[in-house]
């Protein structure tokens, strides 16, 4: 994963160390006791790339850092490939999936859709309980621990165990859904969040600060969709019809693992002491919002 300092408009609000002066000399603080993490600087001076056994190693981190002080950036996580022989390889994780038989379906239309390839399928005692074994690239496994559970209403048991290096298995995508993209910075406002509700579902409720460029919900469609969330109801003509009772959903309250999982290559999670954000990646424009 990919650490950088922050450069939303909300910088230095909540944080007390921000610059990558502070950043770099954490980063490298880690190292001392943590042997199995690994820190390289990155294509910029403000950009350190974190190599550790798994997203949860890295997360532990990333809070540990935001309780002490620090703000940042960090960027989806990856997996660490191999070239032999001028072949790309990558990991490839044994998952053993154990859910009952009237959930199977979604389960392994889900696994299908992470390149995952079944070897194995067997009744579990007499509950009506499926135990399948698949292999599967680590990259379908990003976020994967999050969509079995909505699958299955939350009765499906998944353990992963690394198996091997493998060919490349192609593209994987991990969320069929776009972001919905704040383009205008302000106060978040009932009256705009009530017709926004209505294209997705919100990570924020009203009297938020947001910027420009920050995710304030999950579109319900592909592609990502610009809307602004800071719109106030006009004051002209205040009389002339009945005011209207706003009825607003609850906003997702989405943890810093859940950021984390959600995030596409084009997508940033801000991290500060007193918030979590997630954001786009100025720096990249190859996914358009419409």
């Amino acid at each position: 994963m990919s650490f950088s300092i922050n450069t939303s408009p909300f910088v230095g609000r909540e944080g007390k160390y921000v610059t990558s002066r502070n950043l770099r000399d954490r980063l490298y603080r880690e190292l001392e006791r943590n042997l199995a993490m690994k820190v390289e600087d990155g294509e910029t001076a403000d950009t350190f790339v974190v190599s550790g056994r798994g997203t949860l190693h890295i997360t532990i981190l990333i809070e540990n850092m935001r309780r002490e002080g620090y703000e940042f950036m960090v960027g989806p996580p990856k997996v660490i490939n191999k070239k032999v022989d001028d072949k790309l390889l990558e990991p490839y994780e044994i998952a053993t999936v154990e859910v009952p038989e009237e959930h199977m379906g979604a389960v392994v239309e889900l696994l299908g859709r992470r390149r995952g390839q079944m070897f194995d399928m067997q009744g579990v005692g007499s509950e009506g309980t499926t135990l399948l074994k698949y292999k599967i690239p680590t990259r379908g496994l990003l976020g994967l621990r999050n969509a079995i559970l909505t699958a299955s209403r939350g009765t499906a048991i998944l353990n992963t165990i690394f198996d091997s290096y493998g060919p490349w298995a192609g593209d994987i995508s991990t969320r069929d859904q776009g972001s919905l993209v704040a383009f205008e910075e302000g106060t978040s406002t009932s009256y705009a969040l009530a017709s926004s509700q209505e294209r997705g579902h919100m990570f924020i409720g009203p009297g938020v600060d947001v910027y420009k460029g920050q995710i304030v919900g999950i579109h319900q469609r592909p592609g990502d969709l610009s809307l602004n969330v800071c719109k106030k109801k006009a004051a002209t003509n205040v009389r002339s019809n009945k005011e209207q009772t706003v009825v607003l959903d609850t906003p997702l309250d989405y943890s810093l693992d859940d950021c984390i999982e959600y995030i596409q290559e084009d997508e940033l999670v801000e991290v500060t002491p007193l918030s979590i954000r997630t954001c786009k990646n100025p720096k990249l424009t190859g996914k358009k919002t419409r």
